[in-house]
């Protein structure tokens, strides 16, 4: 376990509620911000660590904040869990996979994996949804839950800003049910991550609590955030967007002029 100055647990806190807003808003980012947080403004080294210890934390702050969405009838069970299923075992294989890599090298794949899926939403992102979230295409779902946990335990993330998109295609459901759906995926495959990193040692359990305790709070903010949003779908999309796209050329930057 890693030793922290106050202000270093006090930093960790208020990553937590940057990390829950974004995870309560727009169903995903957590993982996105949780690690340049512990990185760069928090001041933990070791970046495997850090991706151990974010997805623990991430996984959790998902689980709490999928539940006013579930009390507001945002969440689509049926597809979230088909998807969910697949995504576990994704992340499993996936996190194995991950664990061999460079962390440097991990970093910069998963800023540009996060461009793509930037410019894969903005072209995607005027297309009409079925209204009531409906999804006959089983197998489908499966397929894309299969390849984002794969993603996700590779890059060592909740997956959010994978899983909303790949449940809008597969399951055709509406940016704010796919949004709060995800929330169910993003817990279970952060933790399936953090198990897997946690039997390397690579998870400091602390941190993660600092994490969630400002994520509860951050995330009850970001679901109500999202709500009012809702019949907005054009601005929710649009924030989705202008996140992935900032965070991944910061990231970029970071990583590249440090190699």
């Amino acid at each position: 376990m890693i030793v922290l100055t106050l202000s270093q647990n006090i930093y960790c806190i208020f990553s937590g509620v940057i990390v829950g807003f974004s995870l309560g808003l727009i169903g995903g980012g957590g993982s996105i911000l949780a690690v340049p947080l512990l990185l760069y403004w928090v001041g933990v080294s070791d970046p495997h660590l850090v991706i151990g210890t974010t997805a623990l934390a991430v996984g959790l702050n998902a689980f709490v904040d999928l539940i006013p969405h579930a009390r507001a009838g945002n969440v689509r069970w049926p597809p979230a869990m088909r998807f969910t299923f697949a995504g576990v075992i994704g992340a499993f294989a996936g996190a194995e996979l991950g664990k061999a890599i460079n962390g440097k090298y991990l970093l910069i794949l998963f800023a540009l994996l996060m461009l793509w899926i930037a410019l894969s939403m903005y072209r995607t992102r005027k297309q009409p949804p079925v209204a009531d979230g409906s999804c006959k295409r089983h197998a489908c779902v499966y397929i894309y839950g299969g390849g984002a946990g794969m993603l996700s335990g590779f890059f060592g993330i909740g997956g959010g800003f994978l899983i909303v998109p790949a449940l809008m295609r597969s399951a055709r459901l509406p940016i704010l049910n796919a949004v709060a759906s995800s929330l169910l995926a993003v817990g279970a495959l952060g933790t399936a991550t953090a198990i897997s990193y946690s039997l390397d040692g690579l998870v400091d359990w602390r941190i993660a609590a600092e994490y969630l305790l400002g994520g509860i709070f951050g995330g009850w903010l970001g679901a109500y955030s999202a709500d009012l949003l809702g019949q907005r779908k054009a601005a929710l999309n649009d924030i989705f967007i202008v996140v992935i796209i900032f965070v991944a050329i910061y990231m970029l930057w970071e990583e590249i002029t440090y190699l």
